[in-house]
């Protein structure tokens, strides 16, 4: 059964795994940065080339009226409850802008996805949760990441962190959203009904990355942070204010930074804005499953077939057959007996792309742990050297 999330007995919320995205504030972006340049381009530009980042990457392109682009949204742990390290990217959103469907598409990678972690240096590379790749390498290594799992060119990145979601919301004067179901946050103790509600900044945190009363889990985090994007996007259209552009200005740039440049912004606020208010959002979905007792989400191969299929579509690239490190161990996972639709199964890592069953097959535990089995027996737990 997909959609599955791994229970644990003692399952309790830690800093460290209860984040928030932020991918909303690069809609506002497009918002603020086309509409407060009509009122006051030099400090427009001077506050959003403040973000600007470049990343070593192969797939960079021009921005223009007819040629769809993808975008890598990023969302950080850091910037709050003092946090000043690299942090991970519990989230990642594939954005697609295809100004001649005039559509945008959200995709959300859930942050327990299994994923090979291309790295700089093959040593420093390995098999583990996706949101890993942004401690690894930064937002370089998390495109390279999102471009080998789903088989598709990452044009550009934007990464916010989650410092500035409270005040950017409070200068908004709230946001309005629906509460899918009544819960008590176990983290911040704070209450939502079910219903119509007006959120503040704090409000609008709690909603955003609760995770863990969810029925969905991550799932149904990702549904409520694209719900909160949309209503981010309302509010900005709604207000014709320029000190309020100001100070957006000013929270964005301390908590932002792009491979988008100033008037690559401008033209994706002008050129394909009509694509940004058609968005389709879907999610990548995983089957819940332990390697060395963490859970995990392993998406199929027919899943990431399916979302390979459907952004190379919005490219206006020809659909390929996706081959990865997914893809293989899936296959070997399968052949070993896994059970796709069962409570939770074990999933093995194999090193080795042998199927036999009549000779030895190195695997990988998520954890540090060497797994060696025959055919005739069971794998046998071994710490790495």
């Amino acid at each position: 059964m997909q959609n599955q999330y791994p229970k644990h007995a003692n399952q309790r919320p830690r800093r460290s795994r209860v984040k928030v995205f932020f991918a909303w504030v690069f809609f506002l972006i497009l918002a603020v940065g086309g509409a407060s340049a009509t009122y006051m381009y030099v400090q427009t530009k001077n506050s959003l080339d403040k973000t600007y980042s470049a990343v070593n990457q192969t797939h960079k392109t021009t921005i223009t009226s007819t040629k769809p682009i993808s975008i890598l949204l990023l969302g950080t742990d850091t910037g709050a409850f003092g946090r000043t390290d690299t942090g991970r990217s519990d989230t990642m959103i594939v954005v697609t802008i295809n100004p001649k469907t005039q559509k945008t598409t959200m995709t959300s990678i859930p942050r327990d996805t299994l994923a090979k972690i291309s790295a700089t240096s093959s040593s420093s590379s390995s098999t583990q949760k996706i949101n890993a790749a942004y401690t690894v390498g930064g937002a370089g290594t998390a495109m390279k990441t999102v471009e080998k799992l789903l088989n598709i060119p990452i044009n550009y990145y934007v990464t916010i962190n989650m410092g500035g979601l409270r005040k950017i919301v409070n200068a908004l004067g709230g946001i309005d959203v629906t509460v899918p179901f009544s819960w008590t946050d176990s983290h911040t103790h704070m209450s939502f009904k079910k219903g119509k509600a007006h959120l503040n900044g704090k409000q609008a945190l709690a909603f955003a990355r609760m995770r863990y009363e969810d029925p969905n889990g991550d799932y149904g985090r990702q549904k409520r942070q694209q719900q909160v994007i949309q209503a981010i996007i309302k509010k900005v259209n709604a207000k014709k204010s320029v000190s309020l552009y100001k100070k957006l200005l000013k929270l964005v740039s301390n908590n932002m930074r792009t491979n988008l440049s100033f008037s690559d912004m401008l033209k994706l606020a002008t050129d394909d804005q009509a694509a940004t208010k058609n968005i389709k959002k879907t999610t990548l979905q995983g089957v819940g499953a332990y390697i060395n007792e963490e859970s995990y989400q392993v998406p199929t191969t027919k899943e990431l077939q399916k979302i390979s299929n459907q952004l190379r579509s919005e490219l206006g690239l020809a659909q390929e057959t996706l081959s990865n490190t997914n893809t293989k161990l899936n296959k070997l996972n399968t052949a070993a007996g896994f059970d796709w639709s069962g409570d939770n199964p074990t999933y093995t890592l194999y090193t080795s792309d042998s199927t036999s069953t009549d000779t030895t097959t190195t695997t990988t535990e998520a954890g540090g742990y060497n797994t060696t089995g025959t055919g005739n027996g069971g794998p046998s737990t071994q710490p790495m050297q």
